[in-house]
């Protein structure tokens, strides 16, 4: 128990490090980007530019807006949107819900679908079914999302409604069930394809041991050898995946929320680095990067539970 207790408050002070650093670098970057947010290209009088800058603290030595920021940052303010006026916290408040709403429906695609191809195609290998599953995953990673969307815009929703003349998909919009399948779809199939490769090697190595060969030749149906002894081990390194795979559904709603119109914070995103609006961008890009860290974080602990070969310390017995 105090080992665990020790490797968890070590994670812990290694995961507020990083988001220190995560931090610091991002507002740091932001004052090398050129131009500002105030004048839109155009001159304005140096008077005004003084007053602008002064109002949102920029007037200050960027170390000391560093240290301000840091501690404000800390306590959940990010500053103010420059353009609007709105607080950095209220918009991410307002549009994070969604873009974790597509992103759950995204990993759960993914891994459900994902795993269930790569067993199939691990029991069916040299089958039609394992070369079907394989190329699914060969296009998978091979086709961006921002691509796997526009497709799926026009063949599903735009192509199949005017033939059936049924409006199944939305083209657009994050409203009801039709308009949240195909950017889920989008947003999951690279991940999909991840998981199924990942699946189908790990089940394949555990097919190959001597304890499934041993529980054959105890009489043990397929189904059985399958699901309580080859999955639960087989499983394993898609686990350790996981935190890689939310940051790649994140990152890739950035763009899928843009094609399909959704109000989530990648909008704001992309918005901003358009608008040079300094402080949305540092404040998304912490709270997506602390929230990041987060999840792999929870990842560590979890897969260090759920093997029981390994120990909290990080080392296998």
């Amino acid at each position: 128990m105090a080992n665990q207790l020790r490797y968890i408050l070590k994670r812990i002070i290694y995961s507020f490090i990083t988001i220190l650093v995560l931090t610091s670098v991002t507002f740091l970057l932001m004052q090398l980007l050129p131009g500002d947010p105030f004048t839109g290209g155009k001159d304005i009088p140096d008077t005004v530019m003084e007053a602008l800058k002064a109002k949102y603290g920029l007037d200050k030595p960027v170390l000391q807006q560093l240290i301000m920021y840091i501690g404000n940052a800390l306590q959940g303010d990010f500053g103010i949107s420059i353009p609007d006026g709105r607080a950095v916290t209220d918009i991410i408040k307002d549009a994070f819900p969604v873009s974790f709403d597509l992103g759950v429906r995204a990993l759960l695609f993914a891994f459900i679908m994902g795993i269930l191809l790569g067993i199939v195609a691990a029991v069916k290998r040299g089958t039609a079914w394992d070369s079907g599953a394989m190329f699914l995953a060969l296009v998978g990673v091979s086709v961006p999302s921002f691509i796997m969307g526009a497709l799926l815009q026009y063949f599903l929703a735009l192509k199949l409604g005017q033939a059936t003349g049924v409006q199944v998909f939305s083209i657009v919009g994050w409203t009801d069930w039709h308009s949240k399948i195909l950017p889920a779809f989008a947003l999951a199939f690279g991940s999909m394809a991840t998981v199924s490769r990942l699946m189908r090697t790990s089940m394949l190595d555990v097919l190959s041991q001597d304890y499934i060969k041993t529980a054959k030749a105890k009489g043990l149906s397929q189904r059985q050898i399958i699901w309580r002894h080859a999955v639960r081990n087989a499983i394993m390194p898609v686990i350790t995946v996981m935190g890689p795979l939310v940051a790649a559904v994140l990152t890739g709603a950035f763009v899928v929320e843009n094609i399909f119109a959704i109000p989530g914070l990648g909008r704001y995103f992309v918005t901003s680095v358009q608008t040079r609006n300094y402080t949305l961008i540092a404040g998304t890009t912490v709270f997506y990067g602390t929230f990041l860290i987060l999840a792999n974080l929870v990842v560590d602990i979890i897969y260090g539970l759920i093997d029981p070969r390994i120990k909290l310390t990080g080392r296998k017995e």
